[in-house]
């Protein structure tokens, strides 16, 4: 529970019908496996004391009065067992028969939630036996203590904030008017579904979308266990599809027909952090509620949830590919849009035969030809100074006269010479102003030429760069539209290798797959023996860390320890938990201090969950304290 992670379970006991007494002892069997494996909200299908397949069972009392005992059997099970459970039975009030879902914890009936909605169409006749559920909960006497009854009920946990937990049942997720969304809105972040859902073809893909879907916009996490082996196969067959989501992921989900419990940790407070962000979450409904209290111990959960080491970047080939292709659309017509307002007809950009500023031709081709504007009419720079390497440089030229690109030769060794004497600068002194007067006079020569020739200069700079201010100021930090400002640079990677798998062009695909193999470097350092000698990663660390940060801080609003401790998982054999812990570092000293660079960024479209913008979505003062966040970093590395 500590970082705000809850372990839940879904379970789906093979039962017998109208054996209450059996039922009882193999969900008590399953209970206790649940508990010894960390499950800290179990939840079981709609009716399993009895089993759903009862038919008109359910009219005798005998079945009615051995399943309410059977109930307190069970609760008397979970006393001392650090749990919240959640079990289904008919149950009888005045005169009427409900089916009920039953909120136990630490031996203790902690309240009653009927069914809203009883289907009766198709293959289901539940409005024969049960009645339409209460919402305002009233107090009902079971068992000789009173226990509120009604749909209206969460149950909220003192012990871990945010922990609160709402209850339907099994068609209450089909309909329109689902109780999920009074609970959400309500306050509840878990909603547990209690159901008996049986099994026809292409139902499984339909209840699926319904949980991602709901869980989605409820922005909430969402436990699903259905009926399985052992009901009546008299005319159906239940397949025991269980299933737990988070804001529209399905976080796990059993093969059907297997009767196996599933798990899943649900990150409750990345829930709360959604919610925060959503200003249009929705309205607390009128509805009457009735808030009951429970207390689970605070110990870090066993995670056995997945963090994906590249965020941004999908795992799935083709999925991958879609992305790529969705991302390039997206930046090339935010492009040919600036073009179509400005009227202008000319691009120019630098070319360093690094990734970052090929994605940017690659896309400003796109748009030129979107526009149906001659290639010839975007004008690449090349720009050599002190640490261009014949690599980097002979790639730069090629890959502009392969795209029909003007390309264009500004030597600017004498400029910045000639500059560095003027201020003073010493030409050994291989310092931050050694390196920055390059970018600057490099920016200079761009904004000129565009002048010259009346067109505008495409920022090539990535998000991962502006995340952490590696960029200089007034100089490659400056454009008239960046176009890369969106992409993180995880992602500029699969960009380029998705263009070289897909042009036609071997000669093109060749000199792409060439910059993908060269360093990341800025070049601002004399090459040592003809190489690259300045590495931006030895420099700054690795980006798909940085990338990993930025990811889990702004998209999950997750603290330091919280980051450091997924990440750990994320990258296991892959670095030392003291490498990792070096770069969280730099890169919460580095997004505190470099903000005022975000802040006067040029526009450019935003192409993800995340962005950097100062007019979108980070509106971030220049000089916020980064001290809770330093602090809390700083932490880690002492225990």
């Amino acid at each position: 529970m500590e970082q705000g992670f809850i372990k839940v379970a879904a379970v789906t006991p093979k039962i017998r019908v109208a054996d209450p007494a059996y039922n009882a002892g193999v969900i008590c069997e399953r209970l206790e496996e649940a508990c010894k494996n960390g499950a800290k909200i179990i939840v079981f299908p709609e009716l399993c004391i009895t089993g759903y397949t009862c038919g008109d069972l359910f009219l005798q009392e005998i079945l009615l009065r051995e399943a309410s005992a059977q109930l307190l059997c069970i609760a008397e099970r979970t006393r001392g067992k650090d749990a919240l459970v959640m079990v289904g039975l008919p149950l009888e009030r005045e005169g009427r028969l409900y089916n009920v879902a039953a909120v136990l914890r630490d031996g203790e009936i902690l309240g009653m939630v009927p069914k809203a909605n009883i289907p009766s169409y198709a293959e289901f006749y539940e409005g024969r036996h049960f009645a339409e559920g209460n919402a305002e909960p009233v107090p009902f006497s079971f068992m000789g203590k009173s226990v509120p009854f009604g749909t209206n009920i969460l149950f909220t946990c003192e012990t871990l904030h945010g922990l609160t937990v709402g209850c339907e049942i099994c068609e209450d997720l089909w309909v329109a008017d689902a109780p999920a969304v009074n609970h959400a809105l309500k306050g509840a972040t878990v909603i547990a579904n209690l159901s008996a859902s049986n099994e026809t073809i292409g139902k499984d893909e339909y209840r699926e979308l319904l949980v991602k879907s709901v869980s989605a916009r409820l922005l909430c996490g969402y436990v699903y266990a259905s009926a399985g082996e052992g009901e009546s196969t008299q005319d159906l067959v239940f397949g025991g599809h269980n299933l737990i989501a988070e804001n529209g992921t399905i976080l796990a989900q059993v093969k059907r027909f297997t009767c196996e419990t599933l798990y899943g940790d649900i990150d409750v407070w990345k829930l709360l952090a959604d919610r925060r962000r959503m200003g249009t979450f929705g309205k607390e409904p009128e509805a009457a509620y009735v808030k009951v209290p429970f207390r689970l111990e605070v110990a870090e959960t066993d995670l056995q949830r997945s963090f994906p080491a590249l965020p941004f970047v999908p795992g799935d080939a083709e999925k991958r590919r879609k992305r790529c292709e969705e991302i390039l659309s997206i930046q090339s017509y935010g492009l040919k849009k600036r073009y179509e307002h400005t009227g202008a007809k000319t691009a120019v950009l630098g070319i360093s035969g690094g990734l970052d500023s090929t994605l940017a031709l690659l896309v400003t081709v796109r748009a030129f030809d979107l526009l149906g504007l001659d290639r010839g009419a975007i004008v690449a720079v090349t720009m050599p100074c002190f640490g261009t390497t014949d690599r980097t440089y002979e790639n730069a030229c090629l890959l502009a006269r392969t795209l029909g690109a003007t390309l264009e030769e500004v030597d600017i060794k004498e400029a910045v010479t000639v500059h560095f004497g003027d201020i003073g600068q010493d030409m050994a002194n291989h310092d931050v102003t050694y390196e920055n007067g390059q970018a600057r006079e490099r920016t200079q020569v761009l904004m000129d030429i565009a002048n010259r020739v009346g067109g505008l200069v495409i920022g090539t700079g990535d998000m991962s760069e502006l995340a952490l201010g590696w960029a200089t100021y007034n100089g490659d930090h400056m454009s008239m539209y960046g176009v890369n400002a969106g992409v993180p640079k995880t992602l500029v990677r699969h960009l380029v290798q998705y263009y070289a798998d897909t042009c036609d062009d071997k000669a093109l695909a060749d000199v792409l797959l060439d910059v993908l193999d060269t360093p990341v470097s800025p070049e601002l350092l004399p090459p040592v023996d003809g190489t690259i000698s300045q590495r931006t990663e030895d420099l700054v660390g690795p980006y798909e860390l940085h990338d990993f940060f930025l990811y889990y801080m702004l998209r999950c609003g997750y603290s330091p320890a919280k980051v450091y401790r997924v990440a750990k998982l994320a990258f296991q054999g892959l670095y030392e938990d003291g490498t990792i812990l070096k770069w969280l570092k730099t890169f919460y000293r580095r997004f505190f201090a470099q903000q005022f660079k975000r802040s006067c960024l040029p526009d450019g479209p935003k192409v993800g969950s995340v962005a950097l913008s100062p007019r979108g979505d980070l509106r971030m003062p220049s000089d916020a304290s980064g001290r809770l966040w330093l602090d809390e970093a700083e932490r880690l590395g002492q225990g």
